[in-house]
């Protein structure tokens, strides 16, 4: 048996590798060899094969032994399992190596040492010859050593990497996945370590992980070593990048505006608390300390690391996609390097859990009613379980846990494995969608909230809860409420001749939506992202210098890790809608500028400095008339710019933008006026549609198509101002009628008519079509270009649809 057999340096493996040396270092070989010629860096190291780990089994009897105590082993005889991990892990860190493979490591390390020096620091990682298949994740299943330095500290920790195959939860692991013991063998991987403890590291997947969404990059980073991401005991900071325009050189015409030539589509940046960080010990292993505040409040990477890992993720998956002849998203681990700032990638693996999954078969929850709102945090898996909460703080309480119960905790690692599998939902305290808790509760299909930082004080065991993950927020309500689960299968749908295109508010739901049949958004509202993300009226962040201290001091509070006020709201706005634009790209997306009444404005963090008091905000100050108004003006101009920032710097130009409550044909010219002065123009593509929802708009159609691009008839509105019905007012007028009234049908008839003489675009984007079947008929039959619907609705109003253009 020669040392060739025993290590191999990660220069000389490829993928196709893995049954010798395991995912994880077939992976870094394959990208050594591949793609550290296209400028990712990568930690070279060398790899102790599974022809080695047998060789050890066989020469000193390890192997017999652990058959041996194996054998009587079933699933679920917990007590048991503990008590022969134990044995087992013992008898491997007795046995000493035998004196080839000890040799073959002491070589090894000596070339290893000349190239990056004595004592030099070492990741050891464990690499299970069947971990990281496409259809079965081991991640985090067997154990990691870091700043391990010095020979004899290698060999102890590769011992105790292997020794790691036969925890109780890898052995629990095996067993649920049906993989023999004694067939799945370990390599171990010496990795040089990248200096991240003074500086960033994380992680970083191909796709969206809540939805599998395709077009994404997501990256999540805190301060310090990578092992508090992965293990989910930071909250970490999060980014999101548009993969399409990612690269892309911009128009000529507007990189003379602009600071970069190529588009920038970092789509979400969301500061996470950081509260700790590991670092090295003095000498030799981690430690684990606070960070400071000003960590907290500063994001771990700038924008151009953000693109520069993105870039490098894409390649990633573009190499691996056409190596297996299918896409196959990736799941990184990223980390910078605090002596000299470099990025580089040390781990890769394919993403488990929507690679596997068949896109045309969307399924839906929708929740009925419910309780008083209890907690939140980040939200997993798109789902609803309803059930018993146990607040469980240690994995061995295992007995005390049902099946079918609410796991609530502050945190999870892998130990906890066999509890979650019971499991019908997680909640935790601590961790980001990148934490433990959320990879495995995708794994297994179950909702998870976690980071929701006060679940195992606010829940008691024994309260009845529904977990709804569904929304933005991972939502914990008090009782079981009735859901109904919807399941769709998108080739079965037909596909009408009119454009069936969606109403969004929460970006949070768009990548999800979007699997549905659509052409687009044909409403995508801008006041979920100003209530739920900024939460501040938009002129006090204008004059925030002016403020008053208490009023100064919520501001703070609300846009931590920005100086600039008016950038947090530029920022913040121009996040939500690209998820959104993002979500439907290449198909039109149909921004409404702001919409709120002055009563709504009110509710934000400094409204009352600036809102009037209305007895009727339905028909005040709301919609065109604040955008040009002194008072509202230079708010609207940080709309324009959000919407800018969206087209010229994130190369989204499937956005077009639309004026709501627009009175007068005079009024639209005004604000067409500032949309184009602020550098918005009509000669790259942009369409500025017009509500009409007002009489007005239909009276006067031709002027008001003289001056935009088309209308969209906002039902809502036309029936409460055609009809004098005050849609926020009492019940028993309400009542009286709907959108079917013949004077609203009428009024809709005849925009439709002179928009589709003029060859101007008509739509709807109300309520009423997504209520009344028989009203989206009418549409139909009135030959209008796009009916947008409520995404819980849009299966069975297509459907509808689809058959009122065949009768």
């Amino acid at each position: 048996m020669t040392a060739q057999k025993f290590i191999i340096p990660f220069e000389k493996l490829t993928i196709e590798d893995v049954s010798e040396v395991g995912g994880k270092n077939a992976s870094l070989g394959e990208m050594i060899q591949a793609l550290t010629k296209k400028g990712i860096k990568i930690p070279s190291g060398y790899a102790i094969t599974a022809t080695g780990y047998k060789f050890f089994l066989s020469k000193t009897k390890l192997g017999e032994y652990i058959k041996k105590e194996l054998v009587n082993l079933r699933e679920g005889n917990l007590d048991k399992l503990a008590e022969v991990s134990k044995k087992i892990q013992e008898r491997f860190l007795q046995t000493p190596f035998p004196k080839e493979i000890e040799d073959s490591i002491g070589d090894a390390h000596k070339i290893f040492e000349k190239k990056y020096g004595n004592n030099s620091d070492c990741a050891v990682r464990s690499s299970a010859t069947a971990e990281d298949l496409p259809t079965a994740s081991f991640a985090g299943e067997h154990e990691t050593y870091l700043n391990v330095r010095g020979v004899e500290e290698i060999l102890y920790s590769v011992k105790k990497a292997m020794a790691s195959l036969f925890t109780p939860r890898a052995i629990s692991y095996r067993i649920e996945k049906k993989f023999d013991h004694l067939a799945v063998f370990l390599s171990v991987g010496v990795q040089k370590m990248v200096r991240s403890d003074l500086a960033s590291s994380g992680v970083m997947f191909t796709l969206d992980t809540e939805s599998g969404f395709p077009n994404v990059v997501i990256i999540s980073g805190s301060w310090g070593l990578g092992e508090m991401i992965v293990q989910g005991k930071v909250t970490p900071d999060e980014f999101m990048v548009f993969k399409k325009t990612l690269g892309q050189k911009k128009a000529s015409g507007l990189a003379k505006f602009l600071k970069k030539d190529e588009f920038v589509p970092i789509i979400k940046k969301k500061l996470g608390s950081k509260l700790q960080k590991m670092i090295y010990q003095s000498q030799e292993g981690t430690k684990v300390i606070e960070t400071k505040k000003e960590e907290r409040n500063k994001f771990v990477l700038t924008d151009e690391e953000i693109l520069t890992l993105s870039k490098w993720g894409v390649a990633i998956e573009k190499h691996y996609s056409e190596k297996n002849k299918r896409w196959t998203p990736m799941d990184l681990e990223w980390a910078k390097d605090g002596n000299d700032g470099a990025l580089h990638i040390v781990q890769a693996r394919p993403e488990t859990v929507h690679s596997q999954k068949d896109f045309a078969k969307v399924t839906e929850y929708i929740k009925k009613g419910g309780g008083k709102k209890l907690l939140a945090g980040a939200s997993v898996g798109a789902k609803i379980a309803t059930g018993v909460v146990n607040i469980i703080k240690d994995p061995k309480q295992i007995n005390k846990f049902n099946q079918g119960e609410i796991l609530v905790t502050t945190i999870t690692d892998p130990d906890w494995g066999p509890i979650m599998k019971l499991a019908s939902a997680i909640v935790t305290d601590k961790g980001g969608r990148t934490s433990h808790a959320a990879i495995v509760a995708r794994e297994l299909g179950i909702p998870a909230v976690v980071g929701a930082g006060n679940a195992t004080t606010v829940l008691k065991t024994g309260d009845k809860v529904t977990v709804d993950t569904t929304g933005s927020d991972g939502v914990v309500y008090e009782g079981e409420s009735d859901f109904k689960i919807i399941e769709h299968d998108v080739r079965k749908i037909p596909k009408p001749k009119t454009h069936i295109m969606m109403n969004i508010a929460s970006p949070e739901i768009a990548f999800e939506k979007s699997f549905l049949p659509n052409k687009g958004v044909g409403l995508a509202r801008e006041e979920f992202i100003i209530e739920s993300e900024v939460g501040i009226h938009p002129m006090a962040l204008v004059n925030f210098a002016k403020l008053d201290p208490k009023t100064k001091d919520k501001i703070e509070e609300k846009t931590v890790g920005y100086t600039d006020k008016i950038k947090f709201y530029i920022d913040t706005l121009s996040f939500g809608i690209a998820q959104i634009a993002v979500a439907f790209y290449p198909n039109p997306v149909i921004l409404r500028f702001s919409d709120f009444k002055t009563n709504e404005y009110r509710q934000l963090i400094g409204g009352e400095i600036y809102e009037p008091l209305e007895e009727n905000p339905m028909i005040g100050w709301r919609g065109a008339s604040r955008y040009y108004d002194d008072g509202f003006l230079p708010a609207f101009q940080l709309e324009v710019e959000a919407v800018k920032k969206v087209r010229h710097e994130m190369g989204l130009k499937n956005l077009m933008v639309m004026i709501p409550f627009c009175r007068t044909p005079e009024e639209g010219k005004k604000v067409i006026d500032i949309i184009e002065k602020s550098g918005l123009s009509r000669e790259r593509g942009l369409k500025i549609y017009v509500m009409c929802e007002i009489p007005s708009n239909i009276l006067l159609a031709d002027r008001f198509l003289d001056i935009f691009d088309g209308m969209s008839i906002g039902s809502n509105d036309l029936l409460q101002l055609t009809l004098g019905i005050d849609r926020d007012g009492s019940e028993k007028v309400a009542k009286i009628a709907n959108e079917n009234n013949e004077a609203v049908k009428k009024l809709i008839k005849e925009v439709i008519e002179i928009c589709k003489k003029r060859r101007k675009y008509i739509g709807i984007c109300g309520q009423a079509p997504s209520d009344y079947p028989e009203f989206a008929a009418f549409l139909v039959k009135c030959g209008i270009d796009s009916i947008s619907l409520n995404p819980d609705v849009l299966v069975t109003t297509t459907i509808a649809i689809y058959n009122a253009e065949h009768k």
